[in-house]
């Protein structure tokens, strides 16, 4: 058995990252090395490319791997896209690796899709090794050497700023196969025994679908949890479908178990494979389609635009990419709950978490995705311009709090999430009735049904009494305000005044302040006690 370790390739477009992965590898899948012949035709990678690299333990890892029963380490290296156009599929891809290669052009240097692999390594696998590419290119050695000083100086101070352990700078030429060894030779050395549950359900994130005649469709992809064994049941959730596992293989080599992090083949029979060009596969009954979603909100700092509430963002989770409106709220607890109230927030300011509140959103997918709970998100603006140096990646959560329930915007959003805004109203006094009592207009319209609904409510004068709203009056948007305290003569011989005053006061107002629910149906619902 062999313990596993997939490993991304990433970088920007043209950096080597597919002549990278030929060379490091000594299997092929059938979707490795861009044999789409549209990416023959382009000349680009346009889709993920699997391919991998069998090798002896490293000493580190011998007797630990032993003892879990693996034999040797593989590498199943993910040859992801560099153009800025297929985002959504490279962070589909990294959503799959345990650790990660960044091409960098050697000549080039950074470029823009290199920060945003940077970005999306630091949200997925935080382990990375970084390959300065194309080094046969510098072919003065004095050049070189200068050249690669200045390229370790600067990745190293972009590398301190952020999130990813010790990561090696390692430089090669893939094409010539200069110090690929040393390469090798570093992954293995950062090599590491991944956090493997075997207890949870299985899925299994499928890449990529193929019938072959007399056997069934075979499914390619990551086991992104829990095991598989032959003749157990599945489900593909997005056709609604059980069947069987016929047979598995990893690498032309059959197998009777695959665990999580395996890359594999699961033979399905009695299934179309036009029917499904990606998605999950997983124990019945386990992945569902979420309509909505709360989660705790983590920006990322390089996004320099706000995220607004009410603007619509490309959410990924696994390999599927949907638009989804956003709306955002505060609360007091890291935790979201339904018990909790929660104010509305019209911005968020990328990377100011520190200091903000909590910052809650409502995901609105235009389309149902299907998800299981505590995926990884990560929202983009993927229709920003693809030349632009701005960062697109804005934010990233984990969907902890998800609906299901097609219906959500008639029955959860009004029976249970409360957010609020705040607001305010003003109005004059019309008539003193009493040093207890006065006639308040203003504060509501004259065709106004609800003003029911604020009775209770309190109410501060401008000349600082506080009282209550404590019924409605006549049919002309009136109230009749009580006040406990009686007011004092000079104030009510204030209000007895129409306009200012003779010392030129201005006439006292009457001041409402309150809460308004987003989502509440009724009337009624629309306040709560200040």
């Amino acid at each position: 058995m062999y313990l596993n370790l997939n490993i991304g390739i990433l970088g920007h477009v043209d950096s080597g990252k597919t002549t990278l992965a030929r060379a490091l590898s000594a299997i092929a899948s059938t979707a490795a090395f861009d044999k789409n012949p549209q990416s023959q035709e382009r000349g680009i990678t346009l889709d993920l490319g699997f391919s991998a690299l069998q090798v002896e333990l490293p000493d580190h890892l011998r007797e630990q791997a032993i003892a879990e029963g693996y034999e040797k380490l593989q590498y199943t290296f993910v040859d992801c896209p560099g153009h800025a156009s297929l985002i959504r599929t490279i962070i589909g891809g990294a959503q799959i690796i345990d650790m990660m290669l960044l091409v960098i052009d050697a000549e080039k240097g950074i470029q823009p899709q290199t920060a945003e692999c940077l970005l999306i390594g630091e949200l997925t696998c935080r382990k990375m090794i970084v390959v300065l590419n194309k080094v046969d290119a510098l072919q003065d050695p004095a050049q070189r050497t200068k050249t690669l000083d200045r390229l370790r100086k600067g990745i190293a101070g972009v590398l301190s700023k952020m999130s990813f352990d010790a990561s090696p700078i390692v430089a090669i030429s893939a094409s010539t196969g200069e110090n690929v060894s040393a390469l090798v030779d570093t992954m293995n050395g950062k090599s590491f025994m991944p956090q493997r549950d075997m207890a949870l359900p299985f899925m299994f994130a499928v890449d990529h679908c193929f019938a072959i005649k007399g056997q069934g469709t075979v499914c390619t992809g990551t086991v992104l949890q829990g095991r598989l064994s032959v003749n157990d049941e599945v489900e593909i959730p997005k056709l609604k479908l059980q069947r069987k596992v016929k047979s598995i293989q990893m690498f032309r080599k059959s197998y009777q178990t695959i665990r999580q992090g395996d890359r594999a083949g699961i033979c399905i029979t009695q299934f179309d494979p036009k029917s499904l060009e990606r998605g999950i596969v997983c124990v019945p009954h386990y992945v569902h389609y979420v309509y909505a979603a709360i989660v705790p909100l983590r920006s990322v700092r390089y996004y320099k635009r706000p995220i607004k509430s009410k603007a619509k963002f490309h959410i990924t989770c696994g390999y599927e990419t949907v638009v989804a409106t956003v709306l955002l709220f505060t609360g007091e607890s890291e935790s979201f709950s339904f018990a909790q109230q929660y104010e509305y927030l019209e911005e968020m300011v990328a990377g100011a978490n520190s200091t903000q509140r909590n910052v809650f959103a409502l995901l609105e997918f235009e389309t149902p995705i299907l998800a299981c709970h505590n995926a990884l998100i990560i929202g983009s603006k993927l229709d920003s311009d693809v030349h632009a140096a701005d960062c697109r990646i804005a934010f990233s959560a984990r969907l902890t709090d998800v609906i299901r329930d097609s219906k959500y915007a008639e029955t959860v959003l009004p029976e249970q999430l409360q957010v609020y805004k705040h607001k305010s109203k003003s109005g004059t006094i019309q008539r003193v009735v009493s040093e207890h009592e006065l006639i308040a207009v203003g504060l509501f319209k004259k065709a106004a049904n609800n003003r029911q609904a604020f009775v209770g409510l309190h109410i501060t004068l401008s000349s600082g009494e506080r009282g209550i709203i404590e019924d409605t009056f006549g049919a002309s948007g009136k109230v009749k305000l009580h006040f406990a305290q009686p007011i004092s003569a000079d104030v009510l011989e204030r209000l007895r005044q129409k306009g200012p005053t003779t010392g030129g006061e201005e006439a006292i107002k009457v001041e409402l302040n309150f809460k308004k629910f987003l989502f509440r149906k009724n009337v009624k619902d629309k306040k709560v006690v200040q």
